[in-house]
């Protein structure tokens, strides 16, 4: 087998990092000096292109990930280290260690968030990712120039390739579950049903459970419809009682 490496690279002094690993061990990586950026996104969908992935692997982020912050104490005026990583990757501090330079720095475990990573449900993604449950002995370190050209020029090339394969890929992002939750299903599964000229996924996610999908998706207020696929990406916010807009966002007509 192969073994996919990118040379380390100089760090600056002061700098934010973020590991994101696979269940079998594979990781992604990246240094940003200017400590801006949506690395989570960028990382998963660089790991999709890598991996050849039918989706990107967000269901990761709030399992395999770590973080290192090289920050100036403005008091002290000394470079202080902050580092965590999640219980799951905990066993890779070794491999942290190396690629982030922190020597003999031990890793803080991130508090543990109840139900974003039960082994069962994370088990029901395995058939769908079986390359995520692979060691393909990888480690790649992804810059910001690559986040910002390289890899935005990669998903239109991937969304060319996969034009035949049509169908739409829906999130719908809600603030707990109500009467008014329901509703707004009910009336979105309807409109879907009798308006799309297509097969759809519409897959309903909770932002008190998992705010870290809201962060990946850009997602400030709820409830949002968010269209994953085809592209470009849309949102649209409020109660989706306009159709006509509804249906422009989505890029489909009405067919009643």
């Amino acid at each position: 087998m192969t073994k996919l490496t990118t040379d380390k690279l100089s760090k600056p002094q002061l700098f934010k990092g973020i590991a994101l690993f696979t269940p079998g061990g594979d990781l992604i990586y990246c240094i940003d000096p200017s400590k801006q950026g949506r690395w989570h996104l960028h990382l998963c969908a660089a790991l999709q292109e890598i991996l050849d992935l039918s989706e990107s692997p967000h269901f990761l982020v709030p399992c395999y990930t770590a973080t290192i912050d090289h920050w100036l104490n403005p008091r002290t005026q000394q470079v202080q280290t902050f580092a965590e990583a999640y219980p799951a990757v905990m066993r890779h501090q070794s491999v942290l260690k190396a690629v982030f330079g922190t020597g003999d720095l031990v890793w803080q475990t991130a508090p543990w968030q109840e139900g974003l990573c039960d082994r069962m449900v994370l088990a029901t993604y395995r058939s769908s990712f079986p390359q995520l449950w692979e060691d393909h002995d990888l480690i790649v370190r992804l810059d910001r120039a690559d986040m910002t050209s390289r890899y935005q020029k990669n998903q239109l090339n991937l969304q060319q390739e996969k034009i035949n394969a049509q169908g739409y890929v829906l999130r719908l992002f809600v603030a707990g579950h109500s009467i008014n939750t329901e509703r707004i299903l009910g009336n979105l599964h309807e409109l879907l049903e009798r308006s799309l000229g297509y097969p759809y996924t519409l897959k309903v996610i909770d932002v008190l459970t998992h705010p870290e999908q809201a962060e990946i998706d850009q997602v400030s207020a709820t409830p949002t419809l968010v269209k994953v696929w085809p592209h470009p990406i849309r949102r649209i916010v409020g109660d989706f009682d306009n159709v006509e807009k509804l249906l422009q966002m989505l890029g489909a007509k009405d067919n009643s």
